[in-house]
Formats: structure tokens, C-alpha cells, sequence
């Protein structure tokens, strides 16, 4: 057991010495690797996404538990959690009025709780949340949003101009909507356990999303993807679930050679975000 934690943390360690693109390059390979893994271990493609929304409960488990217990927010980004609230209105929004189904049932219940995290920092524990720290303006994040949004939406006229928008828009904000979370944790440079764990759970979720994603395109064999549209938007859609795995990565990679290693806190180096 010793023998391979030291192993472990000897690739870690030379994995963290190698120049930004060799990064790049082996989170590719793994990234490859581990879809193909999945493939061949689970049947039904459907219960990456049971498992994606599986983790991201238990990440929504862990800030609740944070909050009511801990009794502070500090290293919670209150700026992320409401680009979360507005991608899950707009979703919920886009389900009763595109596709009601199970998913609108587990949006709905992610953001009453993403509205009593938003409630509890802005007023219960606002004297432990590092406002100096969460920086980034909202509008950064939310302009381009919109902006891709009027430009590249789906193409089927089934639904209105608006509904389309507003799909299109939900997708390109879920993808980004982590990174005021990011932003804080590397101005701080330490990260507590709890938010840590909180982090790790979405980097998995979406992880898991995107899997499905990819491979249902697989499966399918490009068939999902005309049934998405025409134009840029199917690759778009595609596009944002790799871009909103590869963007928590990193960090994904961090917390586990701090877990490894044994830390309770994981400490984060220049340039991790």
C-alpha cells in the first residue's frame, strides 16, 4: 500500500514538472482513456447522467453540511452560485416550455437549494464571506453568454426564437459558471476541506456529463447530432461540455495529489486557474 501511494505520488510529481502543453496533452490521453473505459464497463450510457446528477448532489450534500455546521462560507463563491441560480431559472424556464421531463424535477430541486445557499451567505453569514476575493464582475461572464447565444442557438423551428435563445444561452453559462469559484480559491491560495470536496464532486459531475455526451454521439453515430440542429450549435453543445470539464481539471487534479499525499487542506499554486 505504501509502496504504491509512493508510486502515485512520483508520477504526480513529475506530471507537475512538465511544461503547460505536455499538461495539456496527457489530460487529453486520460480524458481518451477514460471514456473508452467507461464504454466497455457501462452498458447504458443513460446512468453516466444518473451519476453525474449522483455526484453533484453529493457535492450539494457537502456545502450544505458546510454551512449549516460549519456555521461560515468563507472560500464560497457567492458569484458563482448565482451564475448557477440563472442558468438553472433559464433552464427550468426552457424545460416547461421545450421538454418537461425528470430533468426539470432535478433542476428544480438544484435550485431551491442553490437559492438557500445564495440566502445564507448573502445574509446569514455574510460576515465570513471574502467579498475582497470573489472579484470577478458578473457581467464578464454572463455578456459573452449571451452574446454566443443571439448568435449560435438551435435551428429547429419547433420552438420559439426566444425559447432557443434562452437554451442556447443556459448551455454556454453552465459551462463557465464555475469560474468566479475558481477565481477566489486562487487568490486565497488555500482551499478548506469542505470547499474542496464541494469543487471536486462538480469537476466529477460534469466529467461524467460530458462522458455521456460523447458517447451517446458514439453510439449513435452522429445521429444525436443532427437531431441537435444544424449550423455551429451541435458542436457548441459538445463544445461546452468539454470546455466546462477541461476548466475544473486542474484543480481536480490538485485535490487529489493533496488527498494522496494527505493534506486536509489543499494548497494551490500560481497559475492552477
Amino acid at each position: 500500500m505504501k509502496g504504491s501511494k509512493r508510486t502515485v505520488r512520483a508520477v504526480m510529481a513529475w506530471v507537475q514538472r512538465q511544461p503547460p502543453k505536455v499538461k495539456a496533452f496527457l489530460a487529453v490521453v486520460m480524458g481518451m482513456a477514460a471514456l473508452v473505459l467507461i464504454r466497455f464497463i457501462i452498458h447504458d450510457h443513460d446512468n453516466l447522467f444518473v451519476a453525474a446528477e449522483a455526484c453533484h448532489a453529493i457535492g450539494i450534500s457537502v456545502l450544505i453540511y458546510k454551512l449549516t455546521k460549519e456555521r461560515t462560507c468563507a472560500g464560497l463563491s457567492l458569484k458563482s452560485q448565482e451564475l448557477t441560480a440563472l442558468f438553472l431559472a433559464v433552464r427550468l424556464y426552457c424545460s416547461f416550455v421545450i421538454e418537461y421531463d425528470i430533468h426539470t424535477l432535478l433542476d428544480s430541486a438544484s435550485l431551491v437549494t442553490t437559492l438557500w445557499v445564495i440566502y445564507m451567505i448573502r445574509f446569514k453569514l455574510r460576515s465570513s464571506y471574502m467579498e475582497d476575493k470573489d472579484n470577478i464582475p458578473i457581467y464578464y461572464v454572463v455578456v459573452p453568454c449571451a452574446i454566443f447565444a443571439l448568435v449560435v442557438h438551435p435551428s429547429t423551428t419547433l420552438y420559439k426564437l426566444v425559447s432557443r435563445i434562452l437554451w442556447a444561452f443556459c448551455v454556454y453559462l453552465e459551462s463557465v459558471s464555475v469560474l468566479p469559484q475558481l477565481h477566489l480559491m486562487q487568490n486565497t491560495k488555500i482551499v478548506e476541506p469542505f470547499t474542496a470536496h464541494y469543487v471536486f464532486a462538480l469537476g466529477v459531475a460534469r466529467f461524467l456529463s460530458c462522458a455521456h455526451w460523447v458517447l451517446q454521439v458514439l453510439d449513435t453515430r452522429g445521429v444525436l447530432l443532427t437531431a441537435l440542429g444544424h449550423g455551429l450549435w451541435p458542436s457548441m453543445v459538445i463544445l461546452s461540455e468539454i470546455v466546462q470539464t477541461f476548466i475544473l481539471a486542474d484543480f481536480c487534479y490538485y485535490y487529489i495529489k493533496s488527498l494522496v499525499g494527505g493534506q486536509l487542506v489543499l494548497r494551490l499554486p500560481a497559475g492552477v486557474v
